[in-house]
């Protein structure tokens, strides 16, 4: 082969090392752990037998602690709550004016204590402020004693668990300011905090990605992220590059 053509194969040979080198060291994207966004959610229970009467709240609306959900119809609860109160009165002016007994004011009075708590599980109030995530049922339907009717979360703050091995554990800390990006939102980023390094190793997850295949034994981190604008939902993945303080 003469040295007019061995030069330009030459060439070509080194132009593609070259781009080769460049792709891997200029170009070379920094590995990133992967965490499922979950958020501390309430499943809200009926308490009693009865036939829903109204959904206050729909799926998607923000409640406040203590706000009204669900409203059960409890027609025997209520009509028994009616006749126990004008019971229950007429004994609390007997007992004051000597007319009775403490021992029939009291067994008339426990009643009255029993069926009113029972009312008062008619009428159905979130335990905390968030967002309603699901509901069951619609109103008309019958439900039992422990029928989840919805499920209530708290979307201002979630959190995430990252697996990462020892190496990766040593450079972090507890209370460690962070920032994950969300692949789907064009790797908008997100402030968090390290809240939780769990001191025993495990398995490492079917479903988790490590930097080095080969890792067997991994440590959970759960890092709680600031959401005020409810834009991290549950299920989203959160990519976390796991950087040193």
């Amino acid at each position: 082969m003469s040295k007019k053509k061995i030069i330009p194969v030459v060439l070509i040979v080194l132009i593609l090392v070259l781009a080769y080198v460049a792709k891997v060291f200029l170009f070379k994207t920094e590995f990133a752990y992967a965490g499922t966004v979950e958020v501390t959610k309430v499943d809200i229970p009926a308490r009693v037998s009865s036939v829903i009467e109204e959904f206050q709240v729909r799926e998607g609306q923000i409640v406040d602690k203590g706000q009204q959900v669900v409203k059960l119809a409890c027609e025997d609860i209520r009509i028994s709550y009616r006749l126990i109160k004008s019971s229950y009165d007429r004994s609390n002016s007997l007992f004051r004016s000597g007319g009775i007994s403490r021992e029939a004011y009291d067994h008339v009075k426990n009643k009255m204590d029993d069926v009113s708590l029972r009312q008062g599980w008619c009428d159905i109030a979130s335990p905390l402020k968030g967002t309603v995530l699901t509901t069951y049922f619609e109103p008309g339907e019958m439900v039992s004693p422990g029928a989840k009717l919805l499920t209530v979360g708290n979307l201002e703050e979630v959190y995430a668990y990252f697996y990462l091995p020892h190496d990766e554990i040593s450079k972090l800390k507890l209370e460690q300011k962070v920032r994950a990006q969300v692949p789907e939102l064009d790797d908008k980023s997100f402030e968090g905090v390290i809240s939780y390094i769990n001191p025993e190793a495990e398995f490492t997850p079917k479903n988790v990605q490590t930097r080095d295949e080969r890792t067997r034994l991994v440590y959970a981190v759960k890092i709680y992220f600031n959401n005020p604008e409810g834009i991290l939902k549950p299920g989203m993945t959160l990519e976390w590059a796991a950087e040193e303080p």
